[in-house]
This record gives C-alpha cells, structure tokens and sequence, in this order.
C-alpha cells in the first residue's frame, strides 16, 4: 500500500484546481452520486474478410435505419451506429452494447465489424455510398447534410469512428451540492453545473486520448495522394504512424474543422453557447457559396452555404444536450429545458473490446467527469479555447514522448505532462472510494491504480500497446485479425439482456414507422427544406 499511496501523493501548486473542499464536501455526502445515468454510441465500419470497406447497403433484416431505436447509420451506408438507452448502471449498459453485436455479427453474413477508429485500405472514396433513409422529407434531409459533409470535409473524414459516452448526474447531486429543489426550478443552476464541468473538460480532457487514445497509425491511402509534413515512420507498405500520437483520429488529420475554430464559441453560459452556436448556422461561408447548394445539372451539393449546415456539424470534444422534442432543434431544447446530459466525443475505438468501449474506461469518465463538475473553472475566453486546443494537439500526435509538457491557461507555464496526470489521479482516487462505497465494491479504485501507471511507463497506454500489432502485421492486417476474432467471439455467445424476438420486433416497427413518415408527408422536398431555412 505505501508504494501506492506514493503514486498518489504528487501534487504541486497551480498544476490543476484545488479541489479539497468540494472532495471532503463529497465523502460526507456519498448518496449524492447515486444514480449516475449513461448512455453509449459505438460507431463501426462493416469491411469484408480482406478489410475493405463493405460496398453492400444497410443489411435490410436490421430493420429502418431512420427509426431504429438501437441501430443506426451515421454517415455512410458501411457505417453502423449502435445506441444503448439511458441506464445507471454501468455493466447493464455494457452487456445491452454487446447484445447488440452479438445480434448483428450473426446478421452480417461474411462482413465484419472494423475494431479500429481510422479505416483499413480505402480504394476509391467516390464508392462510399451516403446513409440513406427512405423518401420521406426527413430521410432525405439526412442524406442530403451528409452530401454536403462529404463535399466539405471528404467522404474519408466522414467514416473515421469513435465513440460516445453520454453522462448526467443524478438530480439528488444538484439538490446536495447547489440547493436545486427540482429539475424544472433549477435549470440555470444544473445547465451552470455543466458549462463548468465543460469549461475544465477542455482544460483537461487531453488526459482521455493520453490514455485511451487508439489510433497512431493510418493507412497511407487515407492520404489520397496528398503530401505531408508530418515526420511519418513507414512499414514500406501501407500503413503510416508516428512514434508517439496518441489519437490521429483527434488531429488535423482525422475529425476536426479549420473553419469552426475561429467561430467563438466558448461555454461560459447556456444563452452564450447558443447564441454563438445559432450565429453559425446562419453566417455564410465565402468557400462554401463557391460551391452552391446545386450543381450544374440541379443536383443538390450541400443543405446551404452557411459555415454549418446544421447544428450536429459542429465538431466539439464534448457537448451540451438535452433530447430533443419532434422538428425540435438541438439548441432550442437546451433553452427550453437547459442541459440535460453531457455528450463525450473523445474516445476511440477501444480495439481491444469487442464492443469499441469497456467498463474501466466508462469508471474512468465517471470520475473525471464528476471531478471536472466539482473543479473551479474560470470562464473560458476564445483565446484560452485556442490555447487549450494546442495541449490536446500536443497530447494526440505526440503524448507518449519523454520530457512532454502541457501548458496551463495560456499563459507561458507549463508542467511535464506526468505531474498533471498524477496530481489529478489523486484527485480523482478520492472520488473513487467515495463511488466504491456507494456500491460495496473497489472497482472505480482499481481502475485509478491501473491507469495512473500509464503516466510512468506510456506503453501501457492504448496507442502504445495497438501500435506494436499494427507495426508487426500493418494497419489493415492487424484489423482484419481483430474483426475476425470478434466475428467469431460475438457469434459464440448468446444474448443476455436481450432475444432475437427483440430486435425483430424492433426491425419490423422501426420499417413500419419509416413507411407511416413517408405517406404523411404532404409537401415537396424543395418546400420543406424552404420551411425549415424560414
């Protein structure tokens, strides 16, 4: 034990907030965490045995991807979407997220699942059919932002995966720690309670790809001709990595948007955020009115020439949400009802789950998401938003590198990126034993124990681990070997939470509700879209 405790001890002033109070305030009200709600979204490729995408449409017996309650499709046809419903606990959450593999390994014939973030060997991206959802006014709304997404950013951008934690703290945390009688009364003081966790989720949030950040390596095709300045090491073959990244998905060569980081958008406060987020949907884009929204042959190219289409397009770590009434946008909920949850974006593909996500890294984000709640967090100007995006571009293309350091606000301190991991491991151990106590168990302490490890020796990170067998056997031979490891594993086991009547029953309503959409709809699709624009 005193080995370990010496782990923990590590603290220096100004390295991150003190959070002494608000911990001791938490040990003398443990019940405050119980009822913690999670939700996940696990995004996956569907490749055939060579790893290759799969050219094949949305696997008809899986039912309508538009109105499925539990599989859907993001950006393209190949890429699968599963959702878990809102449930406090963590293991339950977990086993309804692999019941759905399970289900769908058996469905998908000789296709598999892809276990990484970033694709295999991409061929031709003009084959990388856009998700469709049907004629109906709404369906064809989807597939037409995503047009747009793909003439914005490139169809490869679009089918990098990752995965979502969705996170809320019981109402009983809000009444214990800021006085709210209920959620309805107590909107501002809740929606104030996440903008803050936000704020320092910005701050600190590098720490997620630094340990779970699983994608160091691409595909050289994922280039597409393109050359880089980026100093590369190469298998000679296809696949390109840097020695030290962390989450190339994270990078500017994976899923951001240049142009969105000039819009100053900060989360300081919910009328702010939205404010900011509505301009943006409605300030126009010089590059994009040079593309149109039609093309020469009436074609449709993009939903507008705004610098977003719509909301979701704005690209974030992390968001605000509450869900969403009928034709309700996303913002317009948030002022309505204030934050209801938060939406984690951060994480890769977990390749050594076969599901993308496990439980320690669920215990993890509780933790740090309960620690970035509690923590003082200043507000958060557009320049600090810059400076804070420099430490997660240092954290993912070289955060395993010895001696790296990360700056503090933007000012010129720094401190070694090993000091900050520990000292807020130390923190976050406290909150650990205050959640182990709630449940009779050690858990979210063991998973501290494990992970603060990764501070002293980096191999034990993620990225370091997956980028041994992506060196030995290429990124595409590596994931080819996992697809079909857990091909097999998912379509041995049997279901636990849910039956196959279960998804029948969900495939079959969720065509039906689909088709009830596409009768109801009684005005044309140029007019509907004139609607949602006024």
């Amino acid at each position: 034990m005193l080995n370990k405790n010496k782990l923990f001890s590590q603290r220096e002033v100004n390295v991150i907030p003190d959070v002494s109070k608000a911990l001791s305030w938490l040990e003398a009200h443990p019940d405050a965490l119980k009822g913690i709600g999670r939700g996940i979204e696990r995004e996956t490729l569907r490749v055939g045995p060579d790893g290759h995408l799969a050219t094949t449409g949305h696997p008809a017996s899986l039912g309508s991807a538009l109105k499925h309650d539990w599989i859907t499709t993001d950006f393209a046809e190949t890429l699968l979407e599963f959702i878990t419903p809102v449930d406090k606990n963590i293991d339950r959450s977990l086993t309804f997220l692999r019941d759905i593999h399970r289900h769908v390994a058996k469905q998908l014939g000789e296709e598999r699942m892809w276990p990484f973030s970033m694709p295999g060997h991409v061929d031709d991206t003009d084959k990388i059919e856009l998700a469709q959802y049907g004629s109906s006014n709404v369906g064809q709304m989807k597939t037409l932002y995503r047009q747009g997404l793909k003439n914005r950013y490139s169809a490869l951008m679009q089918i990098i995966s990752g995965v979502h934690y969705n996170f809320s703290l019981p109402l009983s945390f809000w009444q214990e720690w800021a006085d709210v009688k209920d959620a309805e009364s107590g909107k501002e003081t809740i929606s104030a309670g996440y903008l803050r966790l936000i704020r320092n989720y910005y701050r600190f949030g590098w720490v997620i790809p630094y340990l779970f950040g699983a994608s160091p390596a691409i595909s050289s095709s994922f280039l597409q001709g393109r050359e880089s300045q980026l100093p590369f090491e190469t298998d000679g073959k296809d696949t390109l990595w840097l020695p030290y990244a962390t989450s190339l998905r994270l990078s500017d060569l994976g899923y951001t948007n240049k142009s969105q980081s000039n819009l100053g958008i900060t989360f300081n406060s919910l009328e702010g955020y939205v404010s900011a987020l509505k301009a943006a949907i409605k300030t126009p884009s010089e590059e994009y009115a040079a593309m149109g929204v039609k093309d020469a042959e009436g074609n449709w190219l993009q939903l507008n020439t705004n610098v977003l289409q719509i909301e979701n397009e704005l690209y974030a770590p992390i968001r605000p949400k509450r869900v969403t009434r009928s034709g309700e946008a996303p913002s317009d909920a948030l002022l309505r009802g204030g934050i209801e949850y938060i939406e984690v974006r951060s994480l890769d593909i977990n390749p050594f789950s076969p599901v993308g996500v496990d439980a320690d890294q669920a215990r993890f984000l509780d933790l740090f998401l309960i620690w970035c709640t509690l923590a003082d967090a200043p507000e958060l100007s557009a320049s600090e938003l810059l400076c804070s995006r420099k430490n997660w571009n240092r954290v993912v293309m070289e955060g395993r590198k010895p001696g790296l350091v990360i700056g503090v606000g933007c000012s010129d301190t720094e401190h070694s990126l090993v000091e900050v991991g520990k000292a807020l491991f130390a923190d976050l151990r406290r909150v650990a034993e205050v959640l182990d106590s709630n449940e009779g168990s050690t858990q979210y302490q063991q998973v501290c124990d494990q992970l603060v490890a990764s501070f002293d020796d980096p191999e034990l990170t993620y990225s370091a681990r997956i980028l041994h067998a992506i060196k030995e056997n290429g990124l595409t031979g590596a994931g080819v070997a996992l697809a079909e490891q857990y091909r097999q594993m998912l379509c041995a086991e049997p279901l636990e939470i849910l039956t196959e009547a279960d998804f029948t029953q969900q495939a079959q309503e969720s065509v039906a509700a689909q088709q009830a959409l596409e009768a109801s709809d009684s005005i044309s699709f140029e007019d509907y879209l004139a609607g949602r624009e006024g």
